[in-house]
C-alpha cells in the first residue's frame, strides 16, 4: 500500500509540474479554460483521478479555478502570481493604488528605455480606443480601455515580472479606476494620457516618469 501510495504521489507531481509548464509557457493564458479532465488525462497520460488530484493542488496554489459546470481556468500564471492575487483581494483600495503607482511609475521608465516601434503602434492605438471611449461616455468601456492602454505600457518596458505583477492587480485596477470616475465621465475627472505616451515615444523617461506619478498622485488624494 505505501509502495502504491508512494507511486501515485509521484505522478501527481508530474502532472501538476507539467500543467505549471504549460501555464508557465502561455499554452493556457490567464483567464483561458484548460482542457476537460478527460483531454488531459489522454494528454498526460495518467488516470482522472490524477487529474483531478494534480488540477486541485495547482487551484489551492492559485494558479487554477475550478468553476462547477463551466470547467477550469486559469487564474494566475506562477504561485507568485496567485500570492499576489490573494493578497491585493485582502488589501485596502489605497494599498493597492499605491503598489499600482509605484509599479507604473518604473513602468513608464522602462517603457521610455525599451519600448519598441511595434510598442508604439499599440500604444498609440491603445491611447486612440481610450479616447474615442472617453467621447462616448460608456464608463465601463473607458475603464476597460484605461486599463489596456497601461497594461500594454508596462509590456513595453519589457520586465516579465513586473508584467506578471501588474497583471495581478487587475481587478483592484478596475475597481479603484471605477471609483475614480463615478458614475459618469465629467469633464472635470479626465485624464491625459497623451504626453505619457509622447514621452515613452521620445524615449524620455524623466518626463513618463513625472506624468505616471502626478496622475497617480492624483488619484491617490482623490481618495481621501
Amino acid at each position: 500500500m505505501a509502495l502504491q501510495s508512494a507511486q501515485r504521489s509521484a505522478l501527481v507531481d508530474q502532472v501538476i509540474a507539467q500543467l505549471r509548464a504549460e501555464i508557465a509557457a502561455g499554452s493556457w493564458p490567464v483567464g483561458s479554460r484548460i482542457p476537460t479532465e478527460p483531454e488531459l488525462s489522454a494528454m498526460l497520460g495518467v488516470g482522472r483521478n490524477t487529474v483531478r488530484e494534480g488540477v486541485r493542488a495547482l487551484a489551492h496554489a492559485g494558479l487554477l479555478e475550478i468553476r462547477q459546470g463551466a470547467g477550469t481556468f486559469v487564474r494566475a500564471a506562477s504561485e507568485l502570481a496567485g500570492a499576489v492575487r490573494r493578497r491585493v483581494a485582502d488589501s485596502e483600495w489605497r494599498e493597492a493604488l499605491e503598489v499600482r503607482r509605484a509599479l507604473e511609475v518604473e513602468a513608464a521608465r522602462g517603457a521610455a528605455s525599451r519600448r519598441t516601434e511595434a510598442d508604439m503602434a499599440g500604444l498609440e492605438a491603445a491611447l486612440a480606443r481610450r479616447e474615442q471611449a472617453w467621447s462616448g461616455g460608456d464608463v465601463e468601456r473607458f475603464v476597460e480601455a484605461d486599463v489596456r492602454l497601461h497594461e500594454l505600457i508596462v509590456r513595453a518596458a519589457h520586465n516579465r515580472l513586473l508584467a506578471d505583477l501588474y497583471a495581478d492587480l487587475g481587478d483592484a485596477i478596475r475597481t479603484t479606476l471605477r471609483r475614480s470616475v463615478g458614475e459618469g465621465l465629467c469633464e472635470d475627472k479626465y485624464v491625459d494620457h497623451s504626453r505619457l505616451i509622447a514621452a515613452i515615444r521620445a524615449r524620455d523617461a524623466q518626463g513618463a516618469v513625472r506624468e505616471a506619478s502626478e496622475y497617480l498622485s492624483d488619484m491617490l488624494d482623490g481618495l481621501d
